[in-house]
């Protein structure tokens, strides 16, 4: 674990099971309780091959989906894609980047059959098969809400052991949810920020987890899931029992309002991640940062180490 300071301007190196002893009495730990769910469908149409992510359920009988699909030239409003235990899917609609809006049918629930075929969508840089052990290894210890097309990784670093001691360090745990959609780790398409546009992912805040936060002298987010989803709340009137949709995009510039402090893991070169612990650490301390990370051999991305940003 890198140990970044804002006020000094400064960094070193520790490892993540000393994170408690960072913590103060007074201070909130923020967690995405988001979970994941097998998101991954392969299909095909006539004699092509269709890979079809499930980003979110728009109706209760989970038989028509918010989708992104590759190859996107391939198919169209229309189409017919075909998957494994007689599930079938037609094409809806279309939108920018790759994403379709599916009905999906088959003779059984839909919702199951889904739950049964459906694969871990582990990062495209593990470079395997997903596995029934990842259905489980994949998430958070604290994960709840099913939803998430990938863990939110930083909270992946927590045992319940580690909860317990920051709890006995005087801090209070808070929970949030966010349904993190693929499009987090998409590369950024435009030259200039202000035009870049994120995909929706949806956010949820309970009336007591607001109120847990409300009361804290710090507010701890883990991970940029969790630093999104208490701005987006507080630039829409306040930590308050709220759920919808965000798309915000936090990149140098940004003010943040309630974010005291993060643990987050070291992200792909052009990205919004990236972007986003720029705004907070600041660009200079944030390369700098990296550097260091690069240079002591530091794992980047998912299932890699983390840093704290104070």
């Amino acid at each position: 674990m890198l140990v970044v300071s804002r006020g000094k301007q400064s960094f070193e190196d520790d490892v993540f099971p000393n994170f408690s002893k960072y913590i103060r009495p007074g201070d909130c730990i923020v967690l995405n309780n988001t979970r994941v769910f097998p998101a991954r469908l392969r299909g095909h149409k006539s004699t092509a091959r269709i890979e079809v992510f499930l980003v979110r359920a728009l109706n209760e009988e989970e038989t028509i989906w918010k989708t992104l699909v590759k190859p996107g030239k391939r198919v169209r409003p229309g189409d017919e894609i075909a998957f494994g235990g007689g599930l079938r899917a037609e094409v809806l609609s279309r939108g920018e980047f790759g994403e379709r809006t599916l009905r999906f049918s088959a003779e059984e629930p839909v919702a199951g059959l889904l739950e049964k075929i459906g694969e871990t969508p582990l990062p495209p840089y593990i470079h395997r098969n997903p596995t029934s052990n990842d259905r489980e290894r994949y998430q958070t210890v604290f994960a709840q809400k099913k939803g998430s097309a990938a863990a939110p990784t930083a909270g992946l670093h927590f045992t319940r052991e580690m909860l317990d001691a920051c709890r006995a360090g005087g801090a209070d745990i808070a929970y949030v949810t966010l349904h993190v959609g693929l499009g987090t780790f998409a590369p950024l398409r435009e030259e200039q920020l202000a035009e870049i546009r994120l995909h929706e992912e949806y956010f949820a805040i309970s009336e007591s987890n607001a109120n847990r936060m409300q009361q804290a002298k710090r507010l701890i987010c883990v991970g940029t899931t969790c630093v999104r989803t208490l701005e987006t709340a507080l630039l829409r009137g306040g930590l308050r029992s709220m759920q919808g949709e965000t798309n915000l995009f936090i990149y140098p510039g940004f003010t943040f309002r309630g974010t005291g402090a993060m643990l987050t893991n070291f992200h792909l070169p052009q990205s919004s991640l990236l972007m986003l612990v720029s705004a907070f650490a600041g660009r200079e301390l944030t390369l700098a940062a990296y550097r260091h990370a690069i240079d002591m051999r530091y794992r980047f991305f998912s299932y890699g180490d983390c840093m704290l940003i104070e």
